[in-house]
């Protein structure tokens, strides 16, 4: 990979993995609009780990809490509102788990063309529209119910449809349910932990078996800039829904999504 190529992967993936607008329609769609080459399984993998150190760090507090209480509650001393959130991402993410181990093939197979990335982007834009214009509330992941996480888990697993948005779906569903805007982003940062680690475990053992040389420099600046950019966006995009919302988003969803057809279909 050239440098050009190694930079503008990892900002794509940083940026995009925390908005809701589809990480994997702007990864896909990169390769097509230029002359690069796959940059490979490895590379992949360190622009995961820049994303998942990203994630980690900004909310290094809360997770810390989660796993103290965690050990709490595991050792009879009682459950507070950190455990049960824990709890809460687990069972949040055993949907997109099952649903992915059984269909990772059949996605990767039949689902990742331009046609079904721009219905997608544009379908699941207008319901998050919707949901944050007529349906959020005022509720913050602290006040989540068993239901709401299960339907909240349950729309996680809708992401494996490329250009769905894991951050934009888990968001839609949650405002559904009442979440606030900044409530329903943070509780879908925290949930993206487990589905990045699990990601990137695939791919690790992908990596293991794959005989191809593995380009340290790229990899340690990809890491970096995907972690950087990653970071920025958490911290951005909380700011802006206080002030705009989610329409923005939307927007740029339903134009994105459009070009797409446009350019490919007619």
């Amino acid at each position: 990979m050239d440098w050009l190529q190694v930079v503008v992967l990892a900002v794509v993936q940083g940026i995009t993995e925390f908005l809701p607008i589809s990480s994997s329609a702007h990864l896909i769609l990169v390769p097509v609009l230029t002359a690069w080459e796959d940059q490979g399984l490895a590379f992949d993998v360190a622009l995961h780990l820049g994303s998942l150190a990203a994630v980690v760090l900004y909310f290094r507090h809360e997770i810390l809490r989660m796993l103290a209480s965690s050990v709490d509650a595991a050792t009879g001393k009682g459950v507070n509102e950190d455990a049960k959130l824990a709890l809460w991402v687990v069972l949040a993410t055993l949907p997109v788990c099952i649903i992915g181990f059984l269909g990772r093939d059949l996605v990767a197979e039949h689902m990742r063309s331009t046609l079904i990335i721009g219905m997608s982007l544009i379908g699941f834009g207008v319901v998050l529209g919707y949901a944050d214009w007529k349906n959020r509330g005022s509720r913050s992941e602290y006040h989540l119910r068993l239901k709401d996480v299960l339907i909240i888990g349950v729309a996680q697993a809708l992401a494996l449809i490329p250009g769905t948005s894991r951050s934009g779906i888990t968001i839609t569903a949650a405002l559904l349910v009442g979440m606030s805007r900044e409530g329903a982003a943070r509780f879908s940062f925290l949930l993206s932990i487990p589905v990045i680690v699990l990601a990137g475990g695939l791919e690790v053992i992908g990596l293991a078996s794959s005989p191809a040389p593995i380009d340290w420099p790229a990899m340690i600046v990809g890491t970096l800039l995907s972690g950087i950019s990653a970071y920025l966006c958490i911290h951005y995009f909380l700011v802006i829904i206080k002030k705009l919302g989610m329409q923005p988003f939307v927007v740029y969803r339903v134009l994105f999504g459009a070009w797409l057809l446009w350019f490919f279909h007619f």
